[in-house]
């Protein structure tokens, strides 16, 4: 049995990537992993209640992305502060913390089991690499959070570029003595193939899937149809993804400026599940201008559904699409992210031919995922 700290997740509705592979790391564990969270107003650690249940079964999308404590959660906390009470969680064999912790949560900690491997969840250092693309409280936050990294008995990094971003970070502080770090690659959700890329819609979908922030580069994106929509090329471009409201200002005011011109674009929020999947099932391909990612689920999530897709050839983005199925560009300007959607736009073949080329990969799931996350912190006994 394992412990698996939910203390963010289970008080947002919010599916941005952390969260999913927080939900899907939990949906897959099941019976081997007991859901706690640390409850800041009972001082303890504690067993998810009700609501925070509904928050981790919910597929309505979200409003808000941060974390939310209902006042009757907050009176019942200090009720059992006051009391003493103590939930009496179960003895468990390792400790997994799959969030970008806060402060409290790693203080809280070492009040968990001290006998029992601690293993953390590694996403990104893109706080770092692009602060001037993260919001401010989140670039404040991370350098004590790496550092903080280093009292886990093991990192697991979702990728190779995370893993060597952490290590170089450590030996830049001029840490010697730290936990090792592997990477295990995340897995998606299973999903049955859902065509090639010859749907006759009229226009054809151009796909994008990703929250409205400064580094997931719509901007450029934005630009790039805008200049293939003056040259008469026919296609709607569709958005889903929460906008931020620090770093997403200039592209919503660009989707704004495009819609109100009369241009072909859909911006829809965030949506639910099934909203997605037929999003990616009415597509003719996907396009993912992030300039930085720690893994990029949604290029394998359109790959597993033999969609294409356009995205970075470099990082963690490079990783994932060097399997075939991607269209990878060594820069993202809005030029480059124009030719790129113009060739797919009019090649039939080369759709084809990468959509062959979806269907050929071998993608892991999230049981191949937490097998291998179990294996190892097993190992670090």
């Amino acid at each position: 049995m394992f412990l698996l700290d939910l203390s963010h997740t289970s008080h947002t509705r919010a599916r941005t990537g952390v969260q999913r592979v927080t939900r899907s790391l939990h949906n897959t564990l099941g019976a081997e992993a007991t859901a706690i969270t640390w409850d800041p107003y009972a001082q303890q650690w504690r067993y998810l209640d009700e609501h925070e249940n509904a928050n981790l079964n919910s597929n309505a999308p979200a409003k808000e992305r941060g974390a939310k404590w209902p006042l009757s959660s907050k009176i019942r906390g200090h009720w059992h502060a006051l009391r003493g009470a103590d939930p009496q969680l179960p003895a468990a064999e390792g400790i997994i913390v799959p969030e970008i912790f806060s402060t409290n949560v790693h203080t809280a900690l070492p009040l968990l089991s001290a006998q029992v491997p601690r293993v953390a969840l590694f996403h990104d250092a893109i706080a770092l690499k692009l602060p001037e693309l993260t919001p401010p409280g989140t670039v404040a936050r991370f350098p004590g959070y790496m550092q903080e990294l280093l009292t886990f008995q093991g990192v697991a990094a979702v990728s190779e570029d995370s893993r060597l971003a952490l290590i170089d970070y450590w030996k830049w502080l001029g840490f010697t003595q730290t936990p090792p770090v592997e990477t295990i690659p995340l897995g998606i959700d299973p999903s049955p193939v859902i065509g090639n890329s010859t749907t006759q819609d009229n226009p054809p979908v151009v796909l994008c899937i990703g929250s409205i922030e400064g580094r997931k580069n719509h901007l450029a994106l934005l630009q790039a149809c805008e200049k293939l929509w003056q040259q008469k090329q026919n296609f709607q471009l569709r958005l889903i993804g929460m906008s931020h409201a620090t770093t997403g200002q200039a592209a919503l005011q660009k989707i704004s400026q495009l819609i109100a011109n009369g241009h072909p674009l859909r911006y829809d929020g965030a949506v639910d599940e099934a909203t997605l999947q037929s999003a990616y099932e009415e597509c003719l391909f996907t396009v993912y201008p992030s300039m930085m990612e720690g893994f990029g689920l949604p290029v394998l999530e359109s790959l597993q559904r033999g969609k294409p897709s356009i995205c970075s050839a470099h990082g963690a983005l490079g990783e994932s699409a060097r399997g075939g199925g991607t269209l990878m560009l060594e820069t993202l300007t809005s030029e480059d992210l124009a030719t790129a959607i113009s060739t797919l736009l009019l090649d039939r073949n080369q759709r084809n031919q990468l959509s062959e080329a979806t269907r050929a990969r071998t993608y892991r799931s999230w049981k191949n995922y937490t097998s291998d996350l179990i294996i190892w912190t097993r190992s670090l006994k």
